[in-house]
């Protein structure tokens, strides 16, 4: 069976990833590609990098135009997706590349959006313990922020496994520039990005903080604190993540085994080679994570790294791969761990 797809937000870094990847998934036929600021043009203009799709129209972000398919992807800024979605027949599966409907607690999400909170769906992370019973057959799915992903598969193994409580985590994240959207910005301009590293969101305010709480506690940490400083780094797409914790009694080999162990059936999850450490670059255009991790016996503290393409696994990849497990089809159709080199 083949399921038709709209994409909302198809001339978008995400919404354009979801378009490419969609174009090679097996089971997946293109419908509407929308996009309210670029209606009316075509999509070629856009992605270059379809050719087999550039005749394609642009059409307005309407419900009406989203209609009618088996699946609709929101790839639209916080705040946009919630009206679009209510607007959608319950029996269409709609996938939320946005922040709208990840958080569960309404108070965090009025704190660091400044809006009225739309309500919680299913979270697209797989990965996490029980996630992929709710999201089988889900007709609604919150795909996770990027660092959010990034930071909570780095973690994941060391909490479920006990190693470390979830109190006095820190995370430094680099991040390429297609995670700030495509809308110009001074800030982005390559002038002033390139040969520059620099910090943003500092001290606890960024909107992915409560995000990483939230999943935090999911994997069992108990009142968990986090010191989350995200970086720009002058690269188009990529995410790294250095995330460190007190820990006690455990030297670099068991933990690097908990490691291996925890993602041994995970098909998009790689622990490395001992003594080898993830660089964004190994899974660029991929739907894989890498991850390292040692212990650094004279601090105190389990040091992971981990990676991930913040357009694929962390955006569109997961949002395939939950559209994968909501249709019943194969996890991996359509999504490779084969990155791009060099």
């Amino acid at each position: 069976m083949t399921y038709s797809i709209a994409v909302a937000g198809c001339t978008g870094y995400a919404g354009g990833e979801i378009v490419r990847l969609a174009a090679g998934h097996p089971e997946i036929s293109i419908g509407a590609l929308t996009a309210h600021s670029n209606a009316g043009t075509k999509l070629g203009v856009h992605l270059p990098n379809l050719p087999q799709l550039g005749d394609r129209d642009v059409l307005d972000s309407t419900a009406k135009n989203l209609s009618g398919h088996d699946v609709v992807f929101l790839a639209l800024p916080h705040g946009a997706s919630a009206k679009v979605a209510a607007e959608l027949a319950d029996d269409v599966l709609v996938i939320d590349c946005g922040a709208d409907f990840r958080l569960r607690d309404a108070d965090q999400w009025r704190k660091f959006y400044g809006s009225e909170h739309a309500g919680t769906w299913p979270y697209g992370l797989p990965e996490l313990p029980g996630a992929r019973q709710q999201l089988r057959w889900a007709k609604r799915i919150a795909v996770p922020g990027c660092y959010p992903t990034t930071v909570t598969l780095t973690l994941l193994p060391a909490l479920v496994s006990g190693l470390i409580t979830g109190h006095d985590v820190t995370v430094a994240a680099a991040s390429g520039t297609s995670g700030a959207g495509k809308a110009a910005k001074p800030h982005l301009l390559g002038s002033e990005l390139f040969n520059s590293l620099s910090a943003y969101g500092v001290g606890g305010v960024h909107r992915h903080v409560p995000e990483i709480l939230q999943n935090m506690a999911l994997l069992g940490a108990v009142a968990p604190t986090v010191s989350f400083t995200p970086m720009l780094a002058p690269i188009s797409r990529g995410i790294l993540a250095v995330v460190t914790a007190p820990i006690s009694g455990h030297g670099a080999e068991a933990v690097q085994q908990v490691y291996r162990d925890t993602y041994a059936e995970e098909p998009f999850c790689t622990v490395l080679p001992a003594d080898q450490w993830p660089a964004s670059k190994s899974v660029l255009g991929s739907n894989g994570f890498q991850v390292q991790v040692t212990v650094d016996e004279s601090a105190g503290r389990l040091v992971a790294v981990g990676t991930l393409d913040n357009l694929t696994k962390g955006t569109a990849g997961g949002a395939i791969q939950a559209m994968n497990l909501a249709l019943g089809l194969p996890e991996t159709a359509g999504l490779s761990t084969i990155g791009v080199a060099p």
